[in-house]
């Protein structure tokens, strides 16, 4: 039986740092030769098989490589790769400025990208300017895929279909660069629909992955495992909400989860977490009115916990502007409550499909 008042018991997955992106160096690491002295280069044995099966898994994939950008794009698509990669950093920059605009691009830590490329110098450099990038020489490239940095406890739905979504992210942002007019405004456009229903079996995969990936937008970090998150969505002291969002671009998969845990006169958020990916697009308030409503018709008052991570700052901030007040402060953890008293209408740009 799973303890109420406890953080989650098993955070094996923790052990071993997840990537999110593999970047890639070009000239003597995704293809034998050096494209701009004129060779006929051509791929690495195996090299494609490793690229689809990263994908596949839902690790990123990403170039920084010191190129000349319309032959090496030319190239890349010759040889099939060229949709693989998004946000490819192909210049006469260094490898470190290319790394921390991917990070930021894709908006993910530079902890949770991977670096493989043949020159020594290249990866010292990095190593020196980012210790946390997982660098890798090619001459290991035939143990990449077995790495554990490089293997998901599980591939979900989402998992495949990740650098589809991230495309589908890039037109949003062209689109939303490009639209005269205000934020809310051009959020009308997307015709977005946010879905809110109880976790279900076929959710869980997915609901583990999302509390070990997202780390920004996560109100304490905690990591919860399959079978936690499968006893919590069983418990009849426990509420497991897994919300889900689309537009006129596409999928955005599943992409907020909320664990919340009765008790006789109060609910307490345990767990609030939403993709990056979402961050402009106000799911995150949507949710959390759904919530203070939620507990406002049971008439039980609601608190949550938060939990700094160093990177979370901003839940704090969505908890505060949706009117939560601190009541506790026990070292790092923080206990807030709301009164319930103004819960703010859902915005008008979002269609809204509750499913109990």
């Amino acid at each position: 039986m799973i303890s109420l008042n406890s953080a989650p018991t098993d955070n094996k997955q923790e052990k071993t740092r997840s990537i999110k992106c593999v970047v890639w160096d070009l000239d003597n690491t995704i293809w034998n030769g050096i494209l701009l002295e004129g060779d006929r280069v051509c791929l690495r044995p195996d090299i494609l098989d490793i690229i689809k099966t990263l994908d596949c898994r839902g690790i990123l994939q990403s170039i920084a490589s010191k190129n000349e950008y319309s032959s090496a794009s030319e190239k890349l698509e010759e040889l099939g790769l060229h949709e693989y990669f998004i946000y490819p950093q192909i210049h006469w920059n260094s490898k470190v400025s290319s790394i921390k605009e991917i990070a930021k691009l894709i908006n993910i830590g530079t902890d949770a990208i991977a670096f493989v490329d043949d020159q020594i110098f290249e990866l010292e450099e990095v190593k020196f300017s980012l210790p946390e990038v997982l660098c890798i020489n090619v001459d290991r490239l035939e143990y990449l895929l077995e790495m554990p940095e490089m293997n998901p406890r599980f591939i979900t739905e989402d998992s495949q279909k990740r650098r589809q979504m991230y495309i589908s992210d890039i037109q949003r942002n062209q689109a939303e660069s490009e639209f005269i007019g205000s934020q809310e405004e051009f959020l009308a456009t997307l015709n977005m629909h946010l879905t809110i229903s109880a976790a279900k079996e076929e959710d869980l995969q997915r609901a583990e992955e999302l509390t070990v990936r997202t780390n920004q937008l996560n109100t304490t970090g905690y990591t919860y495992s399959y079978d936690e998150l499968n006893m919590f969505s069983r418990s009849d002291n426990h509420k497991l909400l897994i919300a889900s969002l689309n537009d006129k671009y596409g999928n955005y998969g599943k992409i907020g989860l909320a664990l919340l845990e009765y008790s006789e006169s109060f609910w307490t958020i345990k767990l609030f977490l939403m993709s990056c990916r979402v961050m402009s697009r106000g799911v995150g308030t949507v949710m959390l009115n759904y919530l203070l409503e939620l507990a406002k018709d049971n008439n039980v008052r609601l608190r949550a916990e938060f939990l700094s991570n160093n990177r979370n700052r901003m839940m704090y901030i969505a908890y505060k502007f949706s009117g939560f007040k601190e009541i506790d402060n026990n070292g790092a953890l923080v206990i807030l409550e709301n009164d319930l008293k103004t819960i703010q209408p859902y915005p008008k740009y979002m269609n809204i499909e509750i499913i109990n």
